[in-house]
């Protein structure tokens, strides 16, 4: 006896979506990304006072303000300085981008310079080791997970 059924394919079921739970909003919106850039968030002032070294310190890294007419998604702070009254600026903090290549050099002298420096504590750790009471040098991490009850 044959029965006449449909291919399984044809089938469609609804999916139950969860609810979200509401979570409260991010303290930093974040910039609708752009191609080749990097998005990042720099200190202008602390307490109402501008911090001038940090934000002349960033722009000599490589960002660059972000305009507000460029992120109008973004909700921007009135400003009293002159310097970024055109840029996104939210609770002392201002919008930057740089490129993504100079993010990635950026990134890599800071490793190196931490790395050179690691060899260095762990030579002169070892320096100081003793045949009869060995240092150990072990920065190896593992994870492990408990079981829950």
């Amino acid at each position: 006896m044959t029965q006449n059924r449909q291919n399984r394919d044809a089938e469609t079921r609804e999916k139950t979506v969860r609810k979200k739970a509401w979570a409260p909003p991010t303290v930093l919106p974040d910039p609708i990304p752009q191609d080749g850039y990097k998005f990042h968030w720099v200190r202008v002032s602390t307490m109402g006072q501008p911090d001038s070294t940090n934000v002349s310190s960033k722009l000599r890294e490589g960002w660059e303000p972000v305009r507000a007419e460029d992120h109008p998604e973004i909700f921007s702070d009135a400003v009293d300085d002159v310097r970024f009254k055109d840029n996104v600026i939210v609770g002392g903090l201002m919008l930057c981008k740089a490129p993504i290549e100079l993010v990635a050099e950026r990134t890599e002298y800071y490793e190196n310079l931490t790395e050179s420096q690691m060899r260095s504590v762990d030579q002169g750790l070892m320096r100081e080791n003793d045949p009869r009471m060995p240092l150990f040098n072990d920065r190896k991490t593992k994870v492990t997970f408990g079981k829950g009850n």
